[in-house]
């Protein structure tokens, strides 16, 4: 789904499951040890997607009301499903324009969405009003032009056999958010106070090259938009080339790519 505020295509909770939401909740762990929420009080995750930090947060603190908010309808409805009870809590809602009152949370975060958010300033600043005073505030994004490998050896392959792809893969490796220093300079600019920034790493690991392939052809964000929308033959010669890398002269198998992130937090005022 595409709307005002985010560019994503997000039509099914299962194939971004597969595709990404695998890899989420590996990052949402790493994420949730340096966040430094306040002690008490209710929490939000902002662009929940699935709801990989949301459940992550509600396991860590099972006493702490964690609501998890997106626009894309299909992932709250799949979020939802995934529950074994009531908890945590999934709601319809834009990034954009957050209907919780001044102050509310002690602790507002956005895992993996600024990415894909057309303006990240305006929800920057909605993630700040609706954090208490001296509550937290903190994001987590791929580093998607310098250390998401995945990515990286898909999308460069890609613009080498189809100049079309460059669009889609410039979108993410330029996006300012993306570089060093680059969300946390957002944070500055949205007037939150002691921004700090880290640099988190997980791996993400596939049993074949199957396992690493398929997921891109769910039509869930820019690269399922992109295959959606590809010749079949093109597509094939693409396939080929991308198996090419990933086995780079080995048997077709296991392999564990790296995958760093950039993770800010600071201080609501």
């Amino acid at each position: 789904m595409s709307s005002q505020s985010s560019n994503f295509d997000a039509s099914d909770g299962a194939a971004y499951e597969f595709w990404l939401g695998r890899w989420s909740s590996r990052l949402a762990s790493v994420f949730l040890n340096f966040v430094e929420f306040p002690e008490s009080g209710e929490l939000l995750d902002v662009g929940c997607g699935t709801g990989a930090l949301t459940f992550a947060m509600t396991d860590r603190w099972p006493a702490r009301s964690v609501i998890g908010v997106d626009i894309a309808a299909p992932y709250i409805s799949y979020a939802r499903s995934r529950r074994s009870g009531d908890r945590p809590t999934f709601e319809i809602g834009d990034a954009c324009a957050l209907r919780y009152e001044n102050g509310r949370f002690a602790g507002v975060t956005a895992h993996l969405l600024f990415l894909f958010i057309a303006k990240p300033e305006v929800a920057l600043r909605e993630m700040r009003r609706v954090a208490r005073p001296g509550g937290t505030v903190a994001a987590v994004v791929w580093d998607s032009r310098g250390g998401l490998v995945l990515q990286r050896m898909l999308w460069d392959t890609a613009v080498a056999i189809d100049p079309d792809a460059r669009v889609a893969r410039d979108s993410l490796f330029a996006n300012p958010v993306a570089i060093p220093g680059g969300l946390a300079g957002s944070f500055r600019d949205a007037g939150l106070e002691d921004v700090e920034t880290q640099s988190l790493t997980i791996r993400m690991d596939y049993e074949n090259f199957e396992d690493y392939w398929q997921p891109f052809l769910g039509g869930q964000g820019p690269v399922g938009a992109y295959f959606a929308n590809l010749a079949p033959a093109l597509n094939v010669r693409i396939k080929e080339a991308v198996r090419d890398a990933y086995c780079s002269g080995s048997p077709d198998g296991p392999r564990s790519l790296t995958a760093s992130a950039w993770a800010v937090r600071g201080k609501a005022p």
